[in-house]
């Protein structure tokens, strides 16, 4: 379950993992872009789009808790990198934790309430909260950021894998 100085921990793999797997689902919002959302992927998936957000907020903190306590576990970075490496990691969680956190802003800033899965958290308002929506506008900008961090992040791992061959995806597989 615990990280180690060799590999990743069932729990932190699980995170990242699956995770990833619903980050690329919500990725799939930027396909509503394309004919105004009229298709399969605009009618099937992307409706689930603020539950998924709302999971992955819950599924972020409880990552961020379990990454602080196992620190002194993960394995070693190379300390030429180990600055980038930790810049770039930390900007995913930044991004990770504040798409979620901007989408709420958006909603009961523009008075749509927040219902994840059906279950009514915040009911609509009655009135628009400007400031929480205009802060909640930067939400797009953070998507397209967090695409960006993750295609890098993707990127790295294939450099790791295939051309240092050094084993670092394979401490998260």
């Amino acid at each position: 379950m615990n990280d180690s100085k060799e590999r990743y921990g069932a729990l932190t793999r699980f995170f990242h993992w699956g995770m990833g797997l619903l980050i690329v689902w919500q990725f799939l919002k930027f396909f509503d872009r394309i004919n105004d959302g009229e298709h399969w992927v605009g009618q099937t998936l992307v409706p689930w789009h603020i539950s998924i957000g709302s999971l992955l907020l819950v599924l972020i903190v409880l990552r961020i808790l379990w990454a602080v306590g196992q620190r002194k576990n993960r394995p070693e970075q190379d300390p030429a990198t180990a600055l980038l490496v930790k810049a770039g990691h930390g900007l995913l969680y930044l991004c990770m934790l504040l798409l979620p956190i901007t989408g709420l802003m958006i909603m009961i800033g523009n008075g749509y309430g927040w219902s994840p899965f059906g279950k009514q958290l915040v009911a609509r308002g009655a009135t628009d909260i400007e400031w929480m929506a205009t802060l909640g506008s930067v939400h797009s900008l953070i998507a397209w950021t967090l695409l960006i961090l993750v295609v890098g992040h993707v990127g790295m791992a294939l450099l790791h894998q295939l051309v240092k061959k050094d084993g670092v995806l394979r401490r998260m597989l």
